[in-house]
C-alpha cells in the first residue's frame, strides 16, 4: 500500500498554533482541512449553536412555514412521506413529533423499497392516500424531480411541500414548495448548502417555532428544539454529508444530546447494539451500530418500523422493535457478506484493470448493494457501482472516492440510465439490463480520463508523522478538539516512527490481531489490527506504522489504542 504525505508549511503551522494556543499537530490538521485564519479555526474548534444562521435565509423556507401554520390553524390533515434511510427516517420522526406536539395528528408512510422503489412514487402515494385525502402532503429526502407525482397530488387538490437535498440535473418539480439548497442556492449560503434533509427539517422546525413564539404560542414557547439534535446528528453522520459549516455544529452538539437521550426507542436500540453511553457517542457508533439497524428495516422489511421506534414512548414496544431491527441487521450482514465475496471475485477475475467498477448479479439483493459498493470502493480504491435485480432493471447504488464526483460522472453517462441521483460520494442508479455493458464502458472511460495516469494501488493519505514518544494524553486531548470526524473532516491517519513489537502479535478470530508496541523510551503502547492477520509485523526490528488513534475503555479505565492500518520496516520506503 502506498503512503502519501504532503507537508504543510512549517511557519504557517507554528503561527496558527501560537495564535490558538493549540499544539502544532492540531494546527497542522486544521490547515490540512482547509481551515485558514484564526477566526475560522476558532469557529471550527468551538462550533457553537449560536452560530446557526437565521432559518429564513434558506430559500422557500418562509412559504413552507406559512403553509404549515395554515395547517395548524385549520387543523388540516397532513401526510408525511420520508425516505427509508437514516436521514429520511430521522427527518420523518422530527417533523411528525413536532407537529403532534403542536396539536396536529399527521400520518406518515415510508416507501417500501422492494415493492414501491425509491422516493415519491405513485405506488407509495396511492398507499398513503388509502388513509384518506390530506390537505398537505410533505415529502422528505425525496421529491425534487417527481414531476408527475407532484402534478398528480396537485390535481387532487392537495398542497405539496418537498424538503430534499438531492442534486438534480433536471428542472425541479413544479407545483410544490421546494426546500433544497442545491436547487435554490443563495448568496452566502455556504454554511448550510450541504445540509442533508434532517438538517433542513431542523431549520424548518426552527423557523416554524420562531413564528409561533413571536405570536406567544404557549406550546411553542415550551419546546426545546435542541432536544431534536440527537436525530439530526444521526441523519447527518449516516448520510455522508461534509461535516463542515452547520453540519459540524449539528454533529458536535447532536452527539452530546444523543449520549444523554431519553427517547425510549433510541435507548432500546443502543442497548441491543451494545453501545455504552457513559463512554460518549462517536460517529462510528452511528455508522456501524445504530445506523445499520435503522437501515435494516428499509432494506429488508418496512422502514416505517424504525420511525415507529423513534416516536414511541412505550418501552416494551421499543425493546421488542429494537430486537426485530437487530435480527434484520444480522440477516442483512449475512446477505452482505455473500454478495461482497462474490463481488470481489468478479473484480479479481474480470475487472482488475478497470478504473471504475460496475458489478451486477441477478441474485443480488438490491437492499444491501450500497453497503457492498462502499466495501468494494474502499478495497480497490476505485468508484464502484453495485447492482441487483429488479425485474427488467438492474438497480443499485454507487460509492465514490475523494476527487471523483459521482453525480458528475453519472451525468456523463445519463443517456444509458433510466434513473439516477444522489450525492458526490453516494448515488442510486437504475438501468435496463441490455445496457449494462455500455454503461460499464462509459463509466470506466469517464473515470479513466479523470484519473489520468494515476495508480490504482490503494493509498493511505497521512495527516502527519509522529514519533512513538508523542503518543499520549496531550495528543489525544488535542485531537478531541477536532471531533467529530467524518466526511470533509476525515479521521487523521498518522505515520508513527520509532516503535518495535515486544512480543508476537495475538491473532484472534483468524483475521485480526492485537499487539503491544514499545516506543524509544520503552513505554508500552497497545494496538489492534483488523483483517491483517495475514501480514503480521515482525518482533524486534524498528517499524513504521500507519495508525488511527482512539481510546479503549476497559474495566473502567481509558487507555490509548492504535488501530493499525498498515506497517513497514523502518527505512524501507
Amino acid at each position: 500500500m502506498r503512503w502519501n504525505y504532503t507537508p504543510v508549511h512549517a511557519e504557517s503551522v507554528a503561527a496558527l498554533a501560537r495564535s490558538l494556543g493549540a499544539t502544532p499537530i492540531v494546527a497542522e490538521l486544521l490547515l490540512r482541512a482547509g481551515v485558514a485564519g484564526d477566526a475560522a479555526a476558532a469557529r471550527f474548534l468551538q462550533p457553537a449553536l449560536a452560530t446557526l444562521g437565521d432559518p429564513f435565509l434558506l430559500a422557500n423556507l418562509e412559504p413552507a412555514v406559512d403553509r404549515i401554520l395554515r395547517a395548524l390553524e385549520a387543523r388540516e390533515r397532513v401526510m408525511v412521506l420520508g425516505d427509508y434511510d437514516v436521514d429520511g427516517v430521522c427527518s420523518t420522526a422530527i417533523l411528525v413529533s413536532l407537529l403532534r406536539r403542536l396539536g396536529l395528528s399527521p400520518e406518515y408512510v415510508v416507501p417500501r423499497r422492494l415493492e414501491e422503489g425509491y422516493g415519491l412514487t405513485r405506488t407509495s402515494i396511492d398507499r398513503a392516500l388509502e388513509r384518506g385525502r390530506p390537505d398537505l402532503f410533505i415529502a422528505l429526502d425525496c421529491g425534487t424531480n417527481s414531476h408527475e407525482e407532484v402534478a398528480h397530488l396537485r390535481g387532487l387538490g392537495i398542497d405539496v411541500l418537498v424538503v430534499d437535498h438531492h442534486r438534480s440535473t433536471e428542472p425541479a418539480a413544479a407545483g410544490a414548495v421546494l426546500i433544497n439548497p442545491h436547487v435554490h442556492p443563495t448568496a452566502g449560503d455556504d454554511a448550510w448548502r450541504y445540509l442533508c434533509t434532517v438538517g433542513l427539517v431542523f431549520k424548518l422546525a426552527h423557523g416554524l417555532l420562531k413564528k409561533l413564539r413571536a405570536s406567544g404560542h404557549p406550546v411553542a414557547l415550551s419546546i426545546v428544539l435542541k432536544e431534536y439534535l440527537d436525530l439530526v446528528a444521526m441523519g447527518t453522520i449516516a448520510d455522508l454529508v461534509p461535516l463542515s459549516g452547520e453540519n459540524r455544529v449539528f454533529a458536535r452538539h447532536g452527539l452530546r444530546v444523543l449520549a444523554e437521550t431519553r427517547r425510549p426507542g433510541l435507548l432500546s436500540l443502543m442497548q441491543v447494539a451494545g453501545l455504552k453511553r457513559e463512554q460518549g457517542v462517536v460517529p462510528s457508533d452511528i455508522s456501524f451500530r445504530i445506523g445499520p439497524r435503522i437501515n435494516a428495516s428499509g432494506r429488508l422489511a418496512d422502514a416505517a418500523l424504525s420511525v415507529d421506534l423513534l416516536l414511541s414512548e412505550d418501552r416494551a414496544f421499543c425493546d421488542e422493535t429494537a430486537r426485530k431491527l437487530d435480527a434484520l441487521n444480522r440477516e442483512r450482514q449475512d446477505i452482505e457478506r455473500e454478495i461482497t465475496d462474490r463481488a470481489e471475485r468478479y473484480v479479481e477475475e474480470h475487472f482488475g484493470a478497470a478504473s471504475g467498477l460496475v458489478l451486477f448479479d441477478e441474485a443480488w439483493h438490491p437492499g444491501v448493494v450500497g453497503i457492498v459498493a462502499g466495501r468494494i470502493s474502499r478495497k480497490y480504491n476505485r468508484p464502484a457501482i453495485v447492482l441487483g435485480n429488479e425485474g427488467e432493471l438492474a438497480k443499485g447504488s454507487g460509492r465514490g472516492l475523494n476527487g471523483f464526483n459521482l453525480v458528475e460522472i453519472l451525468g456523463a453517462c445519463a443517456d444509458c440510465l433510466e434513473s439516477w441521483g444522489g450525492h458526490p460520494m453516494a448515488v442510486g442508479v437504475a438501468l435496463r439490463k441490455p445496457r449494462l455493458d455500455e454503461f460499464r464502458r462509459r463509466f470506466d472511460d469517464v473515470i479513466r480520463r479523470g484519473r489520468g495516469d494515476g495508480d490504482l494501488e490503494p493509498g493511505l493519505e497521512l495527516s502527519g508523522w509522529l514519533d512513538g514518544t508523542q503518543l499520549g494524553e496531550e495528543l489525544m486531548l488535542g485531537l478531541e478538539q477536532l471531533h467529530p470526524f467524518g466526511m470533509g473532516n476525515p479521521e487523521p491517519v498518522f505515520g508513527v516512527r520509532g516503535v518495535r513489537l515486544r512480543n508476537r502479535p495475538d491473532v484472534f478470530k483468524e483475521q485480526h490481531f492485537r499487539f503491544a508496541a514499545e516506543d524509544g523510551r520503552g513505554r508500552r503502547i497497545s494496538g489492534v489490527a483488523w483483517k491483517l492477520a495475514s501480514r503480521l509485523p515482525p518482533v524486534g526490528p524498528p517499524l513504521e506504522m500507519a495508525v488511527q488513534l482512539n481510546w479503549n475503555h476497559y474495566n473502567g479505565r481509558r487507555l490509548l489504542q492504535m488501530e493499525l492500518l498498515d506497517w513497514r520496516l523502518a527505512g524501507s520506503a
